[in-house]
């Protein structure tokens, strides 16, 4: 009779672990964390081009020229170099290569003197540039490239490596930047990602939703330089930090191992 009475307890055991585990395992929902629901095969038209960045302030420039004469347009890119600034006898610092805009957004390029920069396009610095060169004539068929030297991404939360990305290209996407964060972690929120971005010295703050196909043909596909990326962490992720669910497991094991035991002393 006691055989039996253990049994069925036993049993009863097996049956809360089972119970507990499927319901552990319900609690994820599968659709929150795929990419892009419901998107068929398909070719999209979309208007989302990567926006053309617009030099700011603090911005750190490579302007490189080139002519005819290479000894002529070497005076030009001496500050692409880095180099070893001297602050006493005793220490030196490494002066950043490249043309830093300052507060005001001007720079101090070499024979032009004073020049304001912010709010032009690389290209129309490019050309201003040009045309300053040949209206003083100081060089002959001048070619001239502005490249920004900081262009970069933050991407931070439920990532699996939260990082700051410099970006060579000037060009990135949204999905881009999540990959070489490792990719969001099986606890971000995919319709709720938070960007931060700066336009007209303002912070503009946006919700995405990667689970909408329609992202694919969003404004904020491609990102600006310093933007800034947040995955937040979904329920699950909150609830398994908390004290109970980190005992839940525990719990159960030793459920499993007292219904082991006990089904071995009732044979």
């Amino acid at each position: 009779m006691t055989k039996i009475y253990s049994k069925q307890i036993c049993r009863m055991l097996l049956g809360v672990i089972i119970i507990s585990s499927l319901f552990i395992s319900s609690c994820t929902n599968t659709k929150k964390v795929a990419y892009f629901l419901n998107q068929q095969d398909t070719s999209l038209t979309s208007s989302n081009t990567a926006p053309t960045a617009v030099i700011i302030s603090n911005d750190l420039l490579s302007i490189t020229v080139s002519s005819l004469s290479n000894q002529a347009s070497a005076v030009f890119n001496s500050a692409n170099s880095a180099g070893m600034g001297s602050i006493n006898q005793s220490e030196n610092v490494l002066q950043p290569s490249g043309y830093l805009v300052n507060k005001e957004g001007f720079i101090k390029f070499p024979f032009l003197g004073r020049m304001q920069v912010s709010g032009l396009t690389e290209q129309q610095l490019e050309d201003t540039i040009t045309r300053q060169l040949l209206d003083k004539k100081l060089l002959l068929d001048p070619i001239v490239t502005v490249r920004h030297l900081n262009f970069k991404v933050t991407v931070l939360g439920e990532v699996n490596h939260p990082a700051v990305l410099k970006v060579a290209s000037e060009k990135i996407s949204f999905l881009e930047a999540l990959g070489l964060a490792g990719d969001l972690t099986i606890y971000a929120k995919r319709d709720n990602l938070l960007l931060i971005r700066e336009e007209n010295n303002k912070k503009v703050v946006r919700r995405i939703n990667l689970n909408s196909s329609s992202f694919l043909t969003s404004p904020y596909y491609y990102l600006k330089s310093n933007d800034i990326i947040y995955a937040e962490p979904n329920k699950a992720k909150v609830a398994s930090s908390g004290r109970s669910q980190q005992l839940l497991p525990i719990i159960l094991s030793g459920l499993s191992f007292f219904a082991i035991v006990v089904d071995r002393f009732t044979r």
